[in-house]
């Protein structure tokens, strides 16, 4: 009789966790496709459609891989960001990433590679406090102070940080870099359906940036 008990607790168990997950995989399908569909007429892929803003943000990743190859992710933005600059669509690029040590430091690397591309130093602005796509979206606002701007990264990264923008009163629009083949980007993107689920709990807990500080004018 224990047996038989112990064997329909652990049924039991497993068919609630089975429920739970099932749940939680439509959720972030559901999450997912309100993401998209709300921001992604915003998103434009043809630099003479997308509209001028003065400041583009262009969201910072690594320059190489854990492997030591180039990541494909960061050229193409670096190729989108020299693109749009050079249109006029933007007149600064304000470039925000991760440098939380000595030797990793996204926002520098990103600004050399706009530098030997011709942008001119005077017209990148770094804020080396962009930990996260959100801390990258709400401190272009609080820190630089900048309630219009145009999102440079790939399409799926650009309607998350849209979506973040709209959540916190800036009008955002997004300038697509080319993306990676499905094989090379696997891993990034069940990360980032995973990333719009923790949008969701940041926007219901009122998450703020790791770091504020004072203000810096983008004249």
């Amino acid at each position: 009789m224990k047996n038989k008990l112990s064997s329909f607790s652990f049924k039991k168990i497993i068919f609630v966790l089975c429920l739970l997950a099932a749940l939680f995989v439509l959720a972030s399908y559901l999450i997912d496709r309100h993401v998209s569909s709300t921001v992604e007429c915003r998103v434009y892929s043809s630099v003479n459609e997308a509209p001028h803003q003065k400041v583009g943000l262009l969201l910072g990743t690594s320059k190489y891989l854990s492997n030591g190859e180039v990541n494909q992710y960061y050229t193409y933005r670096i190729d989108a960001a020299v693109e749009l600059f050079r249109a006029g669509k933007v007149n600064y690029i304000l470039v925000s990433g991760d440098n939380s040590t000595k030797r990793y430091d996204e926002p520098t690397s990103m600004r050399d590679d706009l530098i030997a591309a011709g942008i001119p130093d005077s017209c990148i602005v770094l804020d080396y406090a962009g930990f996260r796509t959100w801390d990258s979206v709400v401190r272009c606002q609080a820190i630089f102070g900048q309630d219009s701007i145009t999102i440079i990264s790939q399409p799926f990264h650009i309607e998350r940080a849209i979506y973040i923008a709209d959540h916190k009163g800036i009008y955002a629009t997004g300038f697509a870099a080319k993306n990676v083949t499905k094989r090379y980007g696997l891993k990034t993107m069940v990360r980032e359906k995973l990333a719009r689920v923790k949008l969701f709990v940041d926007i219901l807990i009122g998450k703020e940036p790791k770091f504020k500080g004072e203000k810096i004018e983008i004249k």
